[in-house]
């Protein structure tokens, strides 16, 4: 394919060290070439590939210089987008870079939309959808953990596992079409029949072991939604605190001092969780506080995670029990909080009311109980679960949703097959179960789709 030569600046902008201005298109070199001067007065388009030079970036027209840089030269096809590729390192600043950025446009370049880069990689065959993806979620990636699940679907695990896939429907769809061709043989359909039903039951399976990934791959993409709940002035500021090791939350002994919802990430034994501190929940008089509450309630709807927060000094309050109601249906850990002062909260009645939920106490004053929270937060997700470089996790939303419908098709095919369905109708089913899983890695994808998906990326990128 033939494209512009685009560029942007591919480092985060503000003050560093160094800032890397990137062009990538057939012209690339050229116009490096027109503004850069080294000291040997050697000229670029002479280099060979994969070389890095110093010099200074000029102005054509006066040879004003205007940075010195570093300039490193890659020719196609062995680079990201499968083109010509200059990167052009110069000292990290907010003016150092756009001026070198704005003297590569003003000589030819485009600047780049947002993933264009990414998206010429998957245009010119370099990487397929789902890398392409995968590199957004390396980007985005909190923990190691959902690193090496982003690397592993980068270097092609998951692509290779749906080729795999692919490639055995497709040789079910070539025996239907023998038995379509040649419908005067019967020992054709005899043969055709068990080997249909081989391949899509392997298929079927496989697409299967993939969703049982998926609930801890999307949690390690996007981070468990965790809201720490109780009542006021049990503890809830003093957890987020302990969890996120900073004084994020204004912890006083008034009770109701969180009026708003306060959100922090954090790494616990390698889930990503999105920890939302809630204002108290209680009846109140207190506009503001009132409001808090009502946002409380709200977040509960969308959680994964409640940690709910209880005080060891005090009974169980007519509050708490209705807090165990409204989170039954839920996944829970309870939180028995404040073990350093006299206990009066009944333990046996607050293991009957966890229905088999995890209780920890703790003191967070104290720091005690932590380890044991976050062991229990871990377990409840991933227990007995392998590591993720040991398995192909799919945590993309949208290869989620694709795997349920190509795994509804196949065993529409299996259940066709196995009553006697002519193989002419079964074929339709084994082909849209194809055509499914070559969305995932972008054989059968719309345009439209991959506009959407790439606008989604940083500049740059």
């Amino acid at each position: 394919m033939d494209f512009d030569t685009i560029a942007a600046i591919s480092t985060p902008m503000g003050e560093g060290a160094i800032a890397i201005v990137r062009l990538s298109g057939d012209d690339a070199v050229h116009i490096a070439n027109k503004i850069f001067k080294s000291p040997g007065g050697k000229k670029l388009i002479d280099e060979k590939t994969h070389t890095i030079h110093y010099g200074h970036l000029i102005e054509p027209k006066t040879e004003e210089v205007v940075e010195e840089v570093m300039l490193s030269l890659m020719r196609a096809p062995k680079t990201f987008t499968r083109e010509d590729v200059v990167e052009i390192n110069c000292h990290g600043g907010i003016v150092s870079v756009n001026r070198v950025l704005q003297l590569v446009l003003q000589n030819g370049a485009r600047l780049a939309d947002p993933g264009e880069f990414t998206k010429r990689a998957f245009l010119n065959g370099r990487i397929d959808l789902s890398q392409a993806e995968a590199v957004m979620d390396l980007i985005r990636a909190k923990t190691d953990r959902a690193m090496n699940v982003a690397l592993g679907q980068m270097e092609g695990k998951l692509s290779r596992l749906i080729g795999q896939l692919r490639n055995a429907l497709i040789e079910t769809l070539a025996h239907v079409e023998v038995n379509i061709d040649y419908p005067e043989y019967d020992d054709v359909e005899e043969m055709t029949i068990p080997v249909l039903l081989e391949k899509c039951s392997f298929v079927r399976d496989e697409i299967a072991k993939l969703l049982q990934t998926s609930s801890q791959g999307k949690i390690l993409r996007e981070g468990l939604s965790t809201v720490i709940l109780g009542r006021p002035n049990v503890g809830k500021s003093s957890l987020l605190n302990s969890l996120v090791h900073e004084n994020k939350a204004i912890v006083t002994d008034v009770a109701g001092t969180t009026r708003d919802i306060i959100e922090e990430y954090v790494n616990v034994r390698g889930v990503p969780l999105r920890l939302v501190d809630t204002a108290g929940i209680r009846e109140t008089e207190d506009i503001v506080e009132r409001i808090g509450v009502e946002r409380s309630r709200q977040v509960l709807k969308e959680a994964d995670l409640i940690l709910l927060v209880l005080n060891s000094a005090e009974n169980l309050s007519e509050e708490d029990e209705r807090l165990f109601e409204t989170i039954q249906n839920m996944d829970f850990i309870v939180v028995v909080n404040k073990t350093d002062l006299p206990q009066k909260i009944d333990l046996n009645k607050v293991n009957e009311l966890s229905n088999g939920r995890p209780v920890v106490t703790t003191s967070i004053l104290q720091e005690q109980g932590i380890i044991e929270l976050e062991e229990a937060i871990a377990k409840t997700f991933f227990e007995g679960q392998i590591e993720a470089n040991d398995l192909t996790y799919v945590s993309n939303a949208r290869h989620i949703a694709l795997l349920h419908q190509a795994k509804a098709t196949i065993e529409d095919a299996i259940v066709a097959a196995e009553a006697g369905v002519p193989v002419d109708m079964i074929q339709i089913d084994v082909t849209k179960t194809w055509e499914l899983l070559g969305e995932i890695v972008g054989d059968t994808v719309q345009e439209s789709l991959i506009n959407q998906l790439f606008s989604q990326f940083c500049l740059g990128k």
